[in-house]
């Protein structure tokens, strides 16, 4: 038999492929030709490549004061990748649909927004909002937030908390600054949110970015409250009528696109999804037991998920919960004496081709 005279795969095909690959593989095979070389620029096969990339999450978590991170995928196993192009260090404060938002520990209020697949990244400018530490205690937003709608251009950043004067409890006014990336400013909008409740560090941790909104859990899990970037108006998102006001353990998670909650006893987790959002209707999409990790239960906490599985985290491990075939599988473990808890620093990730400098 001849050679064949035409490509082996329909160009489709090969786009379908190539949009399967890691960001970091597909930059890597840019020198393979020059129609691959333009690939990752190209509207067509960008929106294919993301809109593959979110179906799929991976963990990403700070393991040292390092700029390394680890991140766990599902199917490839545990790598690396660093944030040293940032030239600063930085701790991860919020995640989107592949960006990432980062503070810098060594000078406060500065903050990027990145993308650690193709090492591109935005410096924020500085919030005119200069008394930022009175309503901000530690020097930073009670609440922060990242939302990038891979479909659309542009990204916004939340920060958000009480206002209060100098040595003074907070009265009440709930002040918010949203950075818009198209116009490279921020906008200030004050709520009166009496009574809203705290934050614990996995519920400020756990922001899920879905139907435009921002949404965060309630320390006292009563409800979540939510942020609609539109309109800059908050809203109180109620919780499954099962799951009563504290005494449980839920995390606030995405799942497919949608709302999710998981709730943890001794030996079950449950897994609710909101399936209309506008109705406020939930439903038990999963109820898993946990008797064969019996003695990690106490320590373990949910950090994201899909239909088919689930990543959680304790001190020291990753673990993946595999929902078809009901097993579990130690993905990381961190060697040495690590002090801090592993879920202290995990994040949700998705890898994509979101650029972070649109309007600039």
């Amino acid at each position: 038999m001849g050679n064949p005279k035409g490509p082996l795969f329909p160009d489709e095909v090969i786009l379908q492929i190539l949009a399967r690959l890691p960001v970091k593989s597909l930059f890597r095979f840019k020198s393979v030709c020059k129609a691959w070389c333009l690939l990752p620029s190209d509207g067509y096969f960008v929106t294919l490549f993301n809109q593959v990339s979110v179906k799929e999450q991976t963990l990403v978590a700070e393991v040292s004061d390092s700029s390394t991170l680890i991140c766990v995928d599902n199917l490839r196993g545990v790598s690396e990748f660093s944030l040293e192009f940032l030239r600063d260090r930085v701790r991860i404060r919020a995640s989107c649909n592949g960006l990432l938002c980062c503070a810098s520990v060594p000078e406060k209020g500065v903050y990027y927004v990145c993308n650690p697949s193709t090492r591109e990244f935005r410096m924020l400018p500085r919030s005119r909002e200069r008394p930022v530490t009175r309503f901000y205690p530690d020097g930073e937003a009670t609440l922060v937030g990242l939302a990038c709608d891979v479909s659309k251009k542009g990204f916004y950043v939340v920060m958000a908390g009480y206002h209060r004067s100098f040595g003074h409890r907070p009265d009440g006014s709930f002040v918010c600054l949203v950075f818009d990336s198209e116009s490279n400013k921020w906008r200030k909008f004050v709520s009166a949110l009496e009574g809203c409740g705290g934050f614990t560090h996995m519920s400020k941790n756990q922001v899920v970015f879905v139907n435009g909104k921002l949404h965060w859990l309630m320390s006292g899990l009563c409800y979540v409250l939510a942020l609609d970037l539109e309109h800059d108006v908050w809203r109180k998102v109620s919780l499954p009528d099962e799951i009563s006001c504290g005494g449980n353990r839920v995390y606030l998670l995405e799942l497919d696109g949608f709302l999710s909650v998981i709730q943890l006893s001794d030996v079950w987790m449950k897994i609710w999804k909101m399936r209309d959002y506008e109705s406020e209707v939930w439903s038990v999409v999963d109820s898993i037991s946990l008797r064969c990790i019996k003695g990690l239960v106490p320590g373990i906490f949910p950090i994201c998920q899909t239909g088919e599985y689930v990543f959680l985290a304790t001190h020291k491990q990753v673990l993946v919960y595999q929902r078809r075939s009901k097993l579990w599988k130690e993905m990381f473990s961190v060697k040495g004496s690590y002090s801090l808890p592993l879920w202290f620093s995990a994040h949700a990730f998705r890898s994509t081709i979101v650029p972070c400098n649109y309007a600039l």
